[in-house]
Formats: C-alpha cells, sequence, structure tokens
C-alpha cells in the first residue's frame, strides 16, 4: 500500500511541476515584455494559499486540473467604441462583459501594460512559452532516461518458443489444444535461450535480421544456426505463411485510423527474443521524441471518436483502449500499479525500472499538454495564437495593400466557441474520471 500511495505521489508532483512550468513559460516572457500580470495560480476554484510578491499574487488553489496567469488587457476593448454593458443578446451581453472585465482592471498606470497591445511576435513568445515549456520538460526527461537508463533492445537470443500457431486474435493467456498445429520453431528443434547466429546462411547480428528473415521465408526451409549451452548446432526451419500484425523496421506495430493493427501475411516461426536494456545515444532522441508526438497528436485529433469509445466502455461490456485517454484518475491508478507491482516468479522489479516508468508517464503527459494546448481554439493557449497569427495577417495584407492598419484582433467574438469548448472539457474530464473508475485501463491486458 505505501508503494502504491508513493507511485501516486510521484506523479501527482510531476504533473503539479509540469504546469507550474506550464505557467512559467507564460509568466516570465510576459513580465519580461513589461505586461502586468496580477496572478499565477496552479489549480481552479477557491484558493488554498496564495501569496503577493510585487504586483502578483502567487497561489495554489483546490482543483489541480490545470493553472492559469492573468494578464492585463487580454481583449481589447470594442473598436471604436467605449465599453457598454446594454447590449442584448445572451452572447453578445458575455462578449461585452469579457471586454468590460478585461479593462476593469486597467488603471491610470497600467494603460500602457495591457496583452493585446504588445506585437503579435512577442504575444506569439508568450503564448507559445506555456506550451514549450511542456515539450522542454518532456525532452529533458526522455533524453535523460534514454542516454542514462537505456532503452529496452531485442536480442538474438530466444526467449519463448512457442509449442503451436494459434489465432491471431488469440488472447495472451491462450494455451494451446490439440486442434492446433505445431510451431515451426519448436518443430524445428529450437528452445528458450537459444542464440541465433546465422539465419538462411548468412550471420546475423540483430533480432530485426531475423524477424526479416523468418517473415521472406514463408513455406521454405531454412537452415538456422544456433549457440546453446557454448556448443553451435544447426538446425531447419520451415516458417509458415500466416497472417500477423504488420510491423515497422524497427518492430513497431502498424496499426490503422482506428487504432487496430494492420495485418499482413507473411512467414511465422512462433519466435520471441528477450531484450535487454542498452543505452541510447542521444542521436535517438529526436526521432524518439517526433514519434511520440506523432501518436500523441493522433490522440488529440480523435478524441471525439476515442471519447466514443470511452463511454461505450464505461457504461457498456467493452474494454477500454489502452492507447486511448485517460484521466487523472487513470493515471494515478497505473502509478500506484506500477510502484507496486510485484515482478514474475523468481525475479523482482528494481525501485529504479519503477521511477523509469513514473518518469516516462510524466514525460508522456507533457507531450500531450505541448499538442493539446496547441489546438486552435480558445480557452487554449493556441486560440490565442491563432488570434494573434491572424491579426498579423490582417495587418501585413493591409500594409501591402497601403490601407490603414485594420488594428486589433477582436478575440473576445470568439468566447461562444470558448465556452463551448470549456463545457467539453469539463464533460470530458468528467466522462474520464467516471471512465477510470469503473472500467480503467488494464496496464496487464
Amino acid at each position: 500500500m505505501i508503494a502504491y500511495v508513493l507511485g501516486v505521489l510521484v506523479v501527482v508532483i510531476g504533473v503539479a511541476l509540469s504546469i507550474a512550468l506550464h505557467e512559467i513559460g507564460h509568466l516570465v516572457p510576459a513580465k519580461k515584455f513589461g505586461i502586468k500580470v496580477s496572478q499565477y495560480m496552479i489549480g481552479f476554484g477557491p484558493t488554498i494559499w496564495s501569496r503577493r510578491v510585487g504586483e502578483t499574487e502567487y497561489g495554489i488553489k483546490v482543483l489541480p486540473l490545470g493553472g492559469y496567469i492573468r494578464m492585463l488587457g487580454m481583449f481589447p476593448p470594442k473598436p471604436g467604441e467605449a465599453p457598454r454593458m446594454d447590449t442584448t443578446g445572451r452572447w453578445a451581453l458575455l462578449i461585452e462583459q469579457a471586454r468590460h472585465d478585461s479593462q476593469a482592471e486597467v488603471g491610470p498606470q497600467d494603460v500602457d501594460r495591457q496583452f493585446y497591445q504588445r506585437s503579435v511576435p512577442k504575444r506569439l513568445v508568450i503564448m507559445l512559452g506555456g506550451p514549450v515549456m511542456n515539450l522542454l520538460v518532456a525532452v529533458v526527461l526522455i533524453t535523460g532516461l534514454l542516454t542514462l537508463y537505456g532503452q529496452p533492445v531485442q536480442t538474438n537470443t530466444l526467449q519463448v518458443v512457442s509449442q503451436c500457431v494459434l489465432p491471431v486474435d488469440a488472447k495472451a493467456n491462450a494455451t494451446c489444444t490439440p486442434a492446433d498445429p505445431v510451431a515451426p520453431a519448436a518443430k524445428a528443434g529450437l528452445l528458450p535461450g537459444d542464440r541465433i547466429v546465422a539465419f538462411a546462411g548468412t550471420p546475423v547480428s540483430s533480432w530485426s535480421q531475423i524477424r526479416i528473415g523468418i517473415q521472406s521465408h514463408g513455406g521454405a526451409a531454412v537452415p538456422v544456426t544456433v549457440e546453446r549451452a557454448g556448443r553451435r548446432l544447426d538446425l531447419t526451419l520451415t516458417p509458415i505463411p500466416a497472417d500477423r500484425p504488420k510491423q515497422t523496421a524497427d518492430g513497431t506495430v502498424v496499426k490503422d485510423a482506428n487504432g487496430k493493427q494492420v495485418l499482413e501475411r507473411v512467414g511465422f516461426a512462433g519466435l520471441s527474443p528477450t531484450a535487454e536494456l542498452q543505452r541510447q545515444s542521444i542521436t535517438v532522441v529526436p526521432g524518439t521524441i517526433g514519434g511520440a508526438l506523432l501518436q500523441v497528436s493522433g490522440v488529440v485529433l480523435r478524441i471525439p471518436d476515442r471519447m466514443v469509445g470511452v463511454a461505450k466502455a464505461a457504461f457498456g461490456s467493452g474494454e477500454r483502449d489502452p492507447n486511448g485517454p485517460v484521466g487523472l484518475i487513470g493515471v494515478g491508478r497505473m502509478a500506484g500499479q506500477v510502484a507496486s507491482a510485484q515482478g514474475p516468479v523468481g525475479s523482482s522489479i528494481s525501485w529504479v525500472d519503477r521511477l523509469v516508468y513514473l518518469l516516462s508517464l510524466v514525460a508522456s503527459l507533457n507531450l500531450a499538454l505541448f499538442v493539446f494546448n496547441l489546438v486552435p481554439l480558445l480557452p487554449l493557449d493556441g486560440g490565442h495564437v491563432a488570434g494573434a497569427l491572424w491579426e498579423g495577417a490582417r495587418r501585413t495584407i493591409a500594409k501591402l495593400r497601403k490601407r490603414a492598419d485594420p488594428g486589433p484582433v477582436d478575440v473576445a467574438k470568439a468566447l461562444p466557441v470558448a465556452y463551448v469548448v470549456a463545457i467539453a472539457l469539463i464533460g470530458m474530464s468528467v466522462l474520464l474520471m467516471y471512465a477510470d473508475l469503473v472500467r480503467p485501463v488494464q496496464l496487464n491486458g
């Protein structure tokens, strides 16, 4: 139980620090560019603790679901008119109220210290500062984990030799029956612990060479040389053609747009390699982060569809998608499970291994925060970025056409969208919390 709580605590602290650093990414450039920042808050709801330093109140709120900084003049006044509150219509009134509230804090000494008055490049730096900070956190963590701890790399030594050929959709705990054909590897006499040193008469130095060789020799007898107990043995392996998950060159399983495995007909032998930790060169980091960003972006872009799957699992009998969205409760649950997990019989999971998983989880969350906050919709950072870019484009076009400066973009007009997005985010959070409680993602299938 103590290990479970410690695991959850590590991730909670990691998430809190990630949120705090995200807001610092906004705070530092905002102050640097002379904008008045009245609040720096971690969390939402009632304030637990706060302290004023200079003109800024720093504090922690009760719900650790995000954070914010309060900058002066986030919404410009309505062009050509003074603020007025007699506007009719619900949305028009909300927009006017937002403009009014944005200008209510502006005193005579702060008239030139408002966000909307800064140039487009400066506003972009401020709004991108938060997501970029999350990206930097992820880069630092992933770089450290890859170069100092290492990454599991498949070796030429066999860990599992299947005794039969099971269907591709068989469960992980499925066992062989008399009706299942004998696996080619078992028929050839291969055993766990064998180290394959040559395949089809050619020396091999990596598992990818063996995997590709097996897949390309479906139905053909192939000579295989293995090392066993210090001796070399020559065996004959005949892979059978079978539908198996398609893999990339590095062994990653290819999935379609719906997250399902893509199958292809290839040679199959029934072998699984052992894996050992190998420290990676720093040159591996960009590719690893790029692949992770693509994966996270795919999840973010398909959130509506993924949330339908979450709802079906939560209110039906389906299983949660292990690669789908997870709420804070689910993240904490996974952290606790890993921290308190027991290794297989005869082995143990070290605290270093547990900590590495927890840190990789924090790195993944930071990548998710980076991608999600770039969605070009208010109230996300990407919404303000989109507004600044649109303003810059308008001014550039006006300048090229030798027309008057069109002035700042009235971002307040996008508030109806912001309210809809905020309601959707709250609804998603509640659904994920419920699903994490009644139908959590299972780490081990």
